[in-house]
């Protein structure tokens, strides 16, 4: 009590205490109810009015781009006075075209965000040579079509939905609707032409209805007649230009499109043929420059295959500048995207106005020339990119990597879809077939390709071998290929001598080969290269290239020279400003990564590595020193060859086998010209040198001069059906996947021009083919003329089977009667009398019996043609007295084995009717070895006149193959079978049967060319169809192939697509963390085999069994439908070595400890994250199309994680 007095007694009274909430409301709730909303009555009354009596606007949930005016106003002004007088309306064509429905470049441009890398909803422009339909083919039905009668045919359901709507009156119809176009058209002035109109309107509406297969009104080049009744029909139109076409066509007949340019004589009269040159020189051009920017003038497409350093930029550069001159542009594609970014920085100080697009990077697009990868042309073309439009040239830089197996097929790809406003700049190392190559593009664009070639290097190589290991021996260089191409033994056997004074005593007696060709000790090769290089360094032979066929090699090659230095104390000091300067844009601990303190210490010595597994920074620092002349060895892999335009003055060959993923093989000579030719500077060096190391023993000479003088690499098609190229396709229905295959270097073989024409030529033999006869008796002429045919094709299989056999061969031994089957003779006997030796084309000598007078033989050409119309089995008997022949058989001239076999002296019977061929001997007797034959021969025939027992192949010859077996029987049915026919006892069956024949080989000839033709003899066709049938049963495509919501989400996806896109419906990655997910997908992108076992969270091991869980099930699905690759061989494309790295990298952990996780080297690391950047870019986009935004934002928080530090350090080429 007393404490509460005291607080009542506090000068502000008691402090205000926290009133309760229950009896606070209580009190207000129970004394005012108004005050809880839910009893304001009116209040809720009037929130209710508000929400239902709202005016529903529906077309705010519709966007509808306005629809094009189909007119315009033209004004009409007083031709003297310019006057205004009046404003007539123009009818517009082409108004409703638009990138979703036509291939047209007179279509609308896209929005201007899609205008660079197009979407993957739009066509694409229709490639060139692409025929469009003609008129024939538009009003020819498909099977697929059918007329439709718009009163009672209209469907109620649409396809692909279970419900539909009936939309028909249930009343009884009034009357037919009176309006017809003769109504309309009579609101025209000029209404008396209206009836023909009428009648071609209406065909013209019904051809609308069936087109096949075409996307707009436009490509078929018809127009509404109605539109304006002036114009001529359009029909009318189209056809004159057809005709105009095909006279064209006509002459140009057999055309060659590839045009070899001459380049050995001078162009004299360049500078007058261009006096203002768009592009100026500081040197002189070569000829073959010169014929090449000739032609770009001319706009036509050239094919430049040169040597290495003999100047092939300068036709790019022209043609960069030519299109600057234009306005236009020109797209600059390489293989490599180390080479585009060279390329760029070498463009840009050229031309300021040069863009880059690779995956990653995408730099002032708006650039009149753009250099990009080729794979993003691709997608660009059938994304039907706005950029085309203004494309004038595309130069295909490295034009032989289309042999390459993975990625060749895109070049195809890309050069098959280019519109035909593009013209085409090919660049390549020499290559055997280049005319071929053009050939083939000329013939898929329709149009010349001059090809121009240079006969040599412009800097000669010299090839030497070199034995040196010590200073003692460091000057054993010897000479083996001269810079004229003359390959020198003695050079070859001084190396051998000198090898050979080294080797101990006991190899010296048995010959070097026992040692082992292809391995020394790292301490030998060190010796090596520390004398060749002191060697190289002394005589001023730097910079040296030297190749060196394994990665680790490099390394232990350029680690192991640790005494060596090359460079001056100005270089030195050069080389670390430039080093510090490259390696700010590094982070500070990146730039104490391992690899860049060793790599910085080598280079400070002039010694450089470079290879997959530096780097990317690294890698320009080196290529930049390296063309700077600072660097003065560098070992290299051979793909320093491919991408990288650096010359050196020396190249060294550290071994000339390499492993191409299979096992060891010798240096193709492609391969090897490709290397060697880095040496050499144009302008430097009078001569590059080439230096084989002979570290074992010297090499082969059979060898060396295969590889050093055999043919480079011919250009082969890589052509494959990619899941990614069909749906393209397929989700344009003008283009078919047919065209691609039809038009691909893999099918270059076929001529159909010749063919066409051939087959022009058999129609109209014809139809002036006198007809068949085939009343009464000779009714079933046709199918005698099948059966007896079918007869002999079987009986000359079952010849060929028996006479490739043992037993068949011994049964034909000297004196074996056999019955003779020719142009000459018709069922003769005859006994062999020699058999020739030679297996391919064996003859057999025989003596046979035959009429008076028919002893010569037969032309050849008529005795293979005409068979006997009539099979009989009875045996020749002359009418008159018999006579005898001695002739070579072929095989096909035995038609039987007989069980009989005859003595008989074959010298004898073959001298004494050889010595009677002479014609003063030619009366004489014929001999008594030669009668008697002839005369057991008669004897036999007439013996057995209804045909001799012969060896059957199964039974008395022993062949059991199936088809041999099969063949016997057949052929005892067809036998048979002959003896029903009435048409054998016609008096005019031999003339019938002649004509038969005769009409019947020409159908035949016939249908074996229109088979060639025609989409069924595509060797791909088989798989094209084996591929439809997996998109269909994965639901990409419907059974009609139509694209589907699947097939839509794998076009945006470039490799891999089936699994990714699987895995995006199976929401594989939903549960996973960003960073797990981009951990998951780098299994699509790694390709090595890792030793060590990743360590990784649960989630994320579950995810990797649910992708080998769908790889497998794709892969078994593919082996269902008949693709060759085995489910394991597909599962085991993905693997999962970096998932643990990738994981960490994106957690924010830095490199240098990510490096210690695996045994990948960081060079590949690197280019991993790199490229899993654009995957998960993919992934983004397709996640989008689905609707799955939630994805689509993880996808991109995962790209952020990763997008960090050196990974993604910018080139230093484009900065």
């Amino acid at each position: 009590m007393l404490i509460s007095l005291s607080l009542f007694q506090l000068p502000h009274g008691l402090p205000p205490t926290c009133l309760d909430l229950k009896t606070e409301v209580e009190k207000r709730f129970l004394r005012d109810p108004a005050w809880l909303p839910v009893h304001d009555v009116d209040d809720a009354f009037h929130k209710f009015l508000k929400i239902s009596a709202r005016d529903r606007e529906v077309e705010s949930l519709l966007h509808c781009s306005l629809s094009p005016l189909h007119s315009g106003l033209s004004v009409v002004r007083d031709p003297t006075t310019g006057l205004l007088l009046d404003f007539t309306e123009v009818l517009l064509e082409d108004t409703g075209l638009s990138a979703k429905n036509s291939l047209s470049l007179q279509r609308q441009p896209g929005p201007p965000s899609e205008s660079l890398r197009g979407s993957n909803t739009n066509y694409p422009f229709l490639p060139a040579g692409m025929e469009e339909l003609t008129l024939e083919q538009i009003t020819k039905k498909s099977e697929l079509e059918e007329e439709i009668d718009f009163e009672k045919d209209l469907l109620t359901v649409p396809p692909g939905l279970k419900a539909g709507m009936d939309f028909t009156d249930k009343e009884a119809k009034t009357t037919k609707s009176e309006l017809n176009l003769l109504s309309l058209l009579s609101t025209f002035d000029d209404a008396i032409d209206a009836l023909p109109e009428e009648k071609e309107g209406v065909s013209q509406k019904e051809e609308t209805v069936k087109l096949p297969r075409t996307n707009s009104l436009e490509d078929l080049g018809i127009k509404d007649s109605g539109s304006s009744p002036s114009q001529p029909s359009a029909n009318t139109v189209s056809l004159t230009e057809q005709k105009k076409k095909a006279q064209q066509e006509d002459k140009g007949d057999n055309k060659k499109w590839a045009v070899p340019v001459d380049i050995t004589s001078a162009c004299d009269d360049f500078y007058k043929r261009i006096p203002d040159p768009a592009f100026k020189y500081p040197f002189e051009l070569d000829v073959f420059q010169k014929q090449a920017i000739l032609r770009l003038e001319a706009h036509d497409s050239v094919f430049v295959a040169a040597h290495t350093s003999a100047g092939k930029t300068v036709v790019a550069e022209y043609a960069i500048a030519l299109s600057q001159k234009h306005m236009t542009r020109t797209i600059y594609t390489s293989p490599i995207k180390a080479l585009s970014n060279q390329k760029f920085r070498d463009f840009k100080t050229t031309f300021s106005d040069v863009g880059l697009l690779t995956g990653d990077v995408q730099l002032s697009p708006e650039s009149s020339c753009l250099i990009m990868t080729t794979e993003i042309l691709r997608s660009m073309l059938y994304n039907g990119s706005e950029v085309i439009r203004d494309l004038e040239w595309v130069i295909f830089d490295e034009v032989h990597y289309i042999n390459d197996a993975e990625r060749g097929v895109v070049w195809e790809e890309v050069l098959i879809m280019l519109p035909e406003h593009v013209s085409i700049i090919l660049l390549s190392a020499t290559v055997p077939n280049s005319v071929e190559f053009s050939e083939w593009i000329g013939r898929i664009k329709k149009r010349p390709i001059y090809v121009i070639s240079t006969i040599k290097r412009p800097v000669p190589l010299e090839h030497y071998l070199y034995t040196g290991n010590s200073t003692k021996t460091q000057k054993e260089l010897f000479l083996l290929l001269d810079p004229s191409g003359n390959f020198l033994t003695k050079g070859y056997y001084a190396a051998v001598e000198a090898k050979k004074e080294r080797t101990s005593k006991h190899a010296q007696s048995f010959g070097t080969k026992n040692v082992s060709q292809h391995n020394t000790t790292a301490s030998q090769d060190r010796a090596v290269w520390q004398t060749l290089l002191n060697y190289l360094s002394q005589r001023q032979q730097t910079p040296v290239v030297a190749f060196t066929f394994s990665r680790t090699r490099c390394d232990e090659n350029a680690r192991s020279l640790t005494s060596l230095d090359l460079t001056s104390s100005i270089e030195k000091s050069e080389i670390h400003s430039f080093l510090q300067k490259s390696l700010t844009r590094l982070r500070g601990g990146d730039r104490q990564l391992p690899q860049i303190l060793s790599m910085r210490d080598l280079l400070k010595r002039g010694i450089g590595v470079h290879h997959s597994g530096i780097l990317p920074i690294l890698k320009e620092i080196i290529e930049m020193l390296f063309s700077r002349g600072l660097v003065k060895v560098l070992f290299a892999t051979e793909t320093f060859a491919m991408g990288v335009n650096m010359p050196a003055r020396t190249v060294v060959f550290d071994s000339i086998r390499k492993h191409d993923g299979t096992g060891f093989r010798n240096l193709l000579p492609g391969e090897y010209i490709q290397m060697a030719g880095r040496a050499g500077r144009r302008g430097l060096d009078a001569t590059g040198t080439v230096i084989i190391l002979c570290k074992a023993g010297v090499h082969d000479m059979g060898d060396l001069h295969a590889m050093m003088l055999g043919k480079p690499t011919v250009l082969q098609s890589q052509f494959r059906l990619t899941y990614s190229m069909i749906l393209n396709l397929l989700r344009v229905e003008a283009l078919r996947v047919t065209d691609m295959m039809r038009r691909s270097f893999s099918e270059n073989h076929r001529d159909t021009q010749a063919h066409e024409k051939r087959i022009s030529e058999l129609r109209n033999t014809l139809s002036s083919l006198p007809p068949l006869d085939s009343e009464g008796q000779l009714s079933d002429l046709l199918s005698y003329y099948h059966t007896i045919t079918e007869l002999r094709i079987t009986t000359e299989t079952l010849q060929r089977a028996v006479l490739e056999s043992v037993n068949g061969l011994k049964a034909l031994s000297v004196g074996r009667v056999v019955i003779v089957n020719n142009g000459q003779h018709h069922n003769a006997l005859g006994v062999i009398l020699q058999v020739s030796n030679d297996a391919v084309n064996r003859t057999f000598t025989a003596l046979i019996i035959c009429e008076k007078g028919n002893e010569e033989a037969a032309g050849d050409d008529q005795s293979n043609k005409a068979f006997h119309p009539i099979y009989s089995t009875s045996l020749f008997i002359p009418e008159g007295p018999c006579s005898h022949t001695v002739q070579k058989l072929k095989l096909q001239d035995i038609s039987a084995i007989t069980t009989k076999t005859l003595k008989v002296i074959p010298e004898r019977i073959i001298d004494n009717y050889n010595k009677r061929q002479q014609p003063r001997f030619r009366l004489d007797p014929p001999g008594q070895a030669i009668s008697t034959a002839t005369q057991e021969l008669l004897r036999l025939a007439e013996a057995n006149p209804n045909g001799i027992t012969t060896l059957d192949p199964v039974n008395d010859l022993h062949l059991k193959a199936v088809d041999v077996v099969e063949g016997v029987m057949r052929h005892r049915v067809l036998q048979d079978c002959l003896k029903d026919f009435h048409c054998i006892h016609s008096p005019t069956f031999t003339e019938q049967f002649a004509r038969v024949q005769e009409r019947m080989c020409v159908q035949e000839e016939l249908d074996k060319l229109l088979f060639l033709v025609s989409d069924q003899s595509l060797t791909l066709l088989p798989e094209y169809h084996q591929r439809i049938k997996v998109l269909e049963a994965l639901q990409y495509v419907d059974s009609t192939g139509a694209v589907q919501l699947k097939g839509r989400v794998a076009c945006q996806i470039s490799s891999h697509e089936l699994l990714l896109t699987e895995l995006l419906f199976e929401n594989t990655l939903s549960p996973l963390a960003p960073e797990e997910s981009a951990a998951l997908l780098s299994c699509l992108i790694f390709t090595q085999n890792t030793q060590i076992d990743p360590h990784i969270t649960s989630t994320l091991q579950e995810g990797i069994n649910q992708v080998l869980n769908v790889a497998q099930r794709i892969g078994e699905l593919q082996r269902e439908c008949g693709i060759p690759q085995t489910a394991e061989d597909f599962v085991a494309q993905f693997k999962f070595g970096l998932t643990e790295v990738v994981y960490c990298w994106a957690r924010g952990m830095p490199f240098a400890e990510i490096a210690q996780l695996t045994d990948v080297q960081e060079g590949t690391i690197v280019r991993c994250i790199q490229r899993l950047d654009e995957v998960l870019k993919e992934v983004r986009q397709a996640a989008r199309i689905v609707g799955d935004s939630v994805l689509g934002s993880k996808m991109e928080r995962a790209s952020l994680a990763i997008r960090r530090d050196i990974v993604f350090t910018a080139s230093l080429y484009t900065h």
